[in-house]
C-alpha cells in the first residue's frame, strides 16, 4: 500500500528541520491567546525549535482547561477563533468543551484509516457517538478524507445496525473494540452473513484475544490513540508493531506530575503539543501512560513509536486519610540535588495504612529526606535509600499494595 504522503517516510533531518520551522509559529500563536497568558509570557517562541526547548515549557493539562472556561470564555481562551467561529463545540465530563473542525481533516485522522486500507468504495458504519463527544465527527473526517462512504450509525439498536450493514453492504467499521463483537454476534443470531473485513477502533483496550476473534472472521482490526482535545495523536499499521506519532503532533514521555522527559524507553506520562493552528495546544497532558519504542516501524513509516495506553498517569492516592499526589513526589526530587527518582509506596499492616518512600540516590542523609518527607507530602514515612537504577522504571511514582477485595 502507498503512504498517506510523504511526511510519513520523512528522514530524522527533514522530520526536525520541519519541527524547527513549524513549533515556533505554533508557540508563538499560543502566546498571542489569553489562555497562555501566564505560562507563556517571557519565553521567545523563536528558541523553541527543538524536543530540549519544548521540554523547558510549562505544562499545560486538562483541569487547566476547565478552570479557565466559563460562561464569557467557553473556550477558556485557548482557542484561535471564537466558539461561533467553529463548526462545532463538544462537551466532555467535567464539563469542558472542545471546538471541532469540518476543514479537510480537521482531526487528522485520515492517516489512521488509510493505513487500515479504508479508502474509496469503502462504507464505514461509525458507531462512535455523536452526541456532545467528538468521536463521531472525528472518524467521520477521517473518512472523508479517504474518500470512504459513512453510515453514521452510533451505538444502540443493534439489530438495525445489522439491517442497514447488511443492506448497504458496509465494507469496515469504526468504534469501541467490544461493540463490533455485539453487532456480530447479533449478526449471527440473526442469520445474517455481513461483509465488513477491517475495523478501525479506539476508546478502549483492544485485547489480542479480541482481535484475534475478530481476524479468524476476516476482519483486520487496527487500534488508534485519540483525545477529544488534540484528535489523533498515534496509531497502528499493519505492521502491528507499536503505535506511530501522528505527523501533525510532537510527542513527549514524561515523568507523571511534572514536565521532565523519562530516558528512552521508560514509562511515563504522555504530553502532546498539536500543531493544529486553530486550537495550539502546548505540551497538553493527556492523563495517560506509554513509552518509546526504538527504531521506525516494519511498515516504512519514520515517526516515532509509542507503545499505546498503557494505564494513566494520575496515580494520586489517599493514605492516612490524605491525598498523596504525583506532583509532591516530584516536589520532593527536587528538593535534594542528589536525588535520582523517588517513589511512595503505599500498604497495610495490623490494619492501618502505611507509608514507605523509596528514594533512589547514592547515598544521602534518610533524617534529612524523612524530614522532606514529613514537610511535603504532609504525612510521616519510613524512608528507604536504594541504589540508582533499582526502582521499576514502569512509571509508577506512588504504588498502592493494599488489597481492596
Amino acid at each position: 500500500m502507498t503512504h498517506y504522503d510523504a511526511l510519513e517516510t520523512r528522514s530524522a533531518d527533514a522530520r526536525a528541520a520541519d519541527m524547527a520551522r513549524l513549533l515556533p509559529e505554533q508557540v508563538a500563536r499560543a502566546q498571542a491567546l489569553p489562555g497562555y497568558a501566564g505560562s507563556l509570557a517571557g519565553i521567545d517562541a523563536a528558541t523553541v525549535t527543538d524536543s530540549a526547548a519544548l521540554a523547558r515549557l510549562p505544562v499545560l493539562r486538562k483541569a487547566d482547561l476547565g478552570r479557565a472556561q466559563g460562561a464569557d470564555a467557553p473556550l477558556g481562551g485557548f482557542a484561535a477563533r471564537p466558539a461561533s467561529g467553529f463548526a462545532h463545540v463538544f462537551q466532555s465530563p467535567g464539563p469542558i468543551y472542545e471546538p471541532g473542525g469540518i476543514e479537510h481533516d480537521w482531526w487528522r485522522m485520515g492517516r489512521f484509516l488509510h493505513a487500515a486500507g479504508i479508502g474509496r468504495g469503502d462504507i464505514v458504519q461509525n458507531c462512535f457517538g455523536y452526541h456532545l463527544t467528538p468521536a463521531g465527527m472525528i472518524f467521520e473526517s477521517g473518512a472523508r478524507a479517504v474518500g470512504a462512504a459513512v453510515l453514521p450509525a452510533g451505538t444502540g439498536q443493534t439489530e438495525l445496525q445489522v439491517t442497514a450493514a447488511r443492506d448497504i453492504g458496509t465494507t469496515a467499521y469504526a468504534g469501541t473494540p467490544d461493540y463490533l463483537k455485539v453487532i456480530l454476534d447479533k449478526a449471527d443470531a440473526m442469520g445474517v452473513a455481513l461483509k465488513l473485513s477491517r475495523a478501525v477502533v479506539g476508546g478502549g483496550a483492544l485485547f489480542p484475544s479480541l482481535r484475534r476473534e475478530y481476524a479468524d472472521r476476516g476482519i483486520a482490526c487496527l487500534q488508534s490513540y485519540a483525545t477529544a482535545d488534540l484528535g489523533n495523536i498515534a496509531y497502528e499499521s499493519a505492521a502491528m508493531d507499536g503505535m506511530i506519532v501522528d505527523e501533525g503532533v510532537i510527542v513527549e514521555i514524561v515523568t507523571p506530575g511534572t514536565g521532565s522527559p523519562v530516558a528512552p524507553g521508560e514509562v511515563g506520562e504522555v504530553v502532546v503539543t498539536t500543531l493544529n493552528p486553530d486550537y495550539p495546544l502546548i505540551r497538553f497532558a493527556t492523563g495517560d501512560l506509554s513509552a518509546v519504542m526504538d527504531g521506525p516501524s516494519p511498515c516504512g513509516r519514520t515517526n516515532m513509536r509509542i507503545r499505546g495506553w498503557m494505564g494513566r498517569a494520575d496515580q494520586t492516592t489517599k493514605i492516612k486519610g490524605m491525598f498523596v499526589r504525583p506532583e509532591q513526589v516530584a516536589a520532593l526530587v527536587e528538593r535534594h540535588a542528589e536525588i535520582v527518582k523517588a517513589r511512595v509506596v503505599a500498604s497495610r499492616a495490623g490494619e492501618m495504612d502505611t507509608m514507605t518512600v523509596r528514594i533512589e540516590a547514592a547515598g544521602g542523609d534518610a533524617d534529612a529526606y524523612a524530614l522532606s518527607v514529613a514537610e511535603v507530602l504532609k504525612l510521616k514515612g519510613a524512608v528507604e535509600i536504594v541504589a540508582p537504577g533499582s526502582l521499576p522504571k514502569d512509571g509508577l511514582v506512588i504504588e498502592d499494595q493494599r488489597s481492596y477485595d
